[in-house]
């Protein structure tokens, strides 16, 4: 099954497909964004998609914490089914803590404080929380006093939703993604969805996630729909309501668009409200517009993604447009792509030592947690790139003046003299590799264009169920 969202144009459901045009041309163009991927619905269609090569439709995104709203999504389906109470003590689900946990306002924590990110703590708490018991971060979570009264203070705190999702466990009898299935993503025709584990084999829950910008259109459509699907229910409205409205007040956040409020792993906004993840992924939910929008990026400024939807689409909305900017911004979304590195060819390399060039941490350089690359120039496959770190191996590749995309990376090559540089990118997530080889010098250097958050290189795609 395959999420299938009826295709139209812009003007036929009263968006000026000019306004698209901007919006594109924003994201393209604001410092410290790059986006991947964006799709804009209105009234349950498609008004506009487009994916930057060498990203595509049918390829999974790294979500980053906008995993957190699929979490969410399964506990409002448990509450649903009368497996969970909003008002359940936290520790009610863990009895085998009961004993431990005497701190009081720990013991008053319920599972609404969860959702809302208002467990008592005022900062987060997950590192405090891992080193107070390493194998077990309910544990720890819950060993580690709030500092204020539940309910009361928001912040920013992964072990809140990782707890989510192992009460989800517990009530289930089985993983978030297996209770998910059925209830969640074949409904909604999700066929493609993965999800990071810790070493228990447990979901994250709080980040981790892996799906397409349409099974991320699919969900805040959903929630835009009040919990309904084809004419079933698969949440209740009023915990659509009370997800979707200010469980706790958040002022000081530093953004305008991050100090509106927060309900149940969602964000309120200036506009409607949202699930969002590092690095620039968005599900972006303007119930007063009825439109949904999906993005996904490689995006260190993440408000200025949302200012240039907010400059160009809200804009555009029931704003007639000339019927002929359809097909021109259907064509020039059709043609999306991040550039291959500039430069020369890469020809046949030289100096090039017998075997390839070779590189390891320390004296010969390199950086960005690698352990040793090697550079090989072969009869069929032209340059192959090989990394190491402490997550494993991965060998790509080389384009020469385009991306050479294998599995879940595309690389990118040029040179400039005995300078080689080289671009990786793990399409299944936002990051990108800069690796540069000195051939002449014989040394290396290679620098992340945003940092992964909890993967090596080797790990840097959707994980195996």
């Amino acid at each position: 099954m395959t999420t299938t969202f009826r295709r139209s144009t812009p003007s036929a459901l009263g968006i000026d497909a000019t306004g698209l045009d901007r919006l594109v041309s924003a994201l393209e163009g604001a410092d410290g964004v790059e986006p991947h991927s964006v799709m804009v619905l209105r009234h349950g269609a498609v008004a506009a998609e487009g994916w930057w090569a060498p990203f595509a439709a049918d390829r999974v995104h790294l979500l980053y914490s906008l995993s957190k709203s699929f979490t969410a999504a399964a506990v409002g389906i448990a509450v649903r089914a009368g497996l969970i109470d909003l008002d359940d003590t936290v520790v009610s689900h863990f009895p085998e803590l009961d004993a431990e946990v005497t701190d009081e306002r720990t013991r008053r924590m319920r599972v609404r404080h969860l959702l809302a990110m208002a467990s008592g703590h005022r900062t987060e708490t997950i590192d405090r929380a891992e080193a107070i018991d390493p194998r077990d971060t309910v544990r720890g979570f819950l060993l580690l006093p709030p500092d204020e009264e539940p309910g009361s203070v928001f912040a920013y705190n992964q072990p809140c939703t990782y707890t989510l999702g192992e009460i989800v466990r517990r009530v289930s009898g089985t993983s978030l993604l297996e209770y998910l299935r059925p209830r969640l993503f074949a409904p909604l025709g999700i066929d493609d969805f993965a999800w990071r584990r810790d070493d228990s084999g447990a979901e994250l829950g709080y980040s981790g996630g892996y799906t397409t910008t349409e099974a991320v259109a699919a969900l805040g459509q959903l929630y835009l729909q009040r919990g309904m699907w084809d004419g079933q229910r698969l949440l209740d409205e009023d915990w659509v309501e009370t997800a979707t409205s200010v469980r706790v007040a958040n002022p000081d956040e530093e953004n305008p668009d991050w100090s509106a409020g927060y309900g149940f792993q969602f964000w309120m906004a200036r506009h409607g409200f949202r699930g969002d993840g590092a690095y620039g992924q968005f599900c972006v939910v303007l119930p007063e517009h009825d439109v949904v929008v999906a993005m996904t990026g490689q995006s260190l400024d993440m408000q200025a993604v949302l200012d240039a939807v907010w400059e160009h689409l809200l804009p555009a909305i029931d704003r007639q447009g000339a019927e002929t900017a359809d097909p021109a911004l259907r064509e020039r979304l059709a043609r999306l792509a991040l550039p291959p590195l500039a430069g020369d060819a890469l020809g046949v390399l030289t100096p090039l030592p017998e075997g390839g060039f070779s590189a390891a941490s320390g004296s010969t350089g390199i950086g960005a947690g690698l352990e040793a690359l090697h550079l090989t120039q072969g009869t069929e496959r032209g340059w192959v790139l090989t990394l190491r770190d402490a997550s494993g191996e991965v060998a790509a590749p080389v384009g020469d003046g385009t991306w050479a995309v294998s599995g879940s990376t595309a690389t990118s090559g040029a040179r400039a003299g005995d300078v080689v540089s080289i671009d990786v990118r793990f399409v299944e997530t936002p990051h990108l590799l800069h690796v540069r080889c000195d051939l002449a010098a014989g040394t290396a250097a290679a620098t992340w264009e945003t940092e992964p958050l909890h993967d090596g290189i080797a790990t840097l795609h959707r994980p195996v169920d």
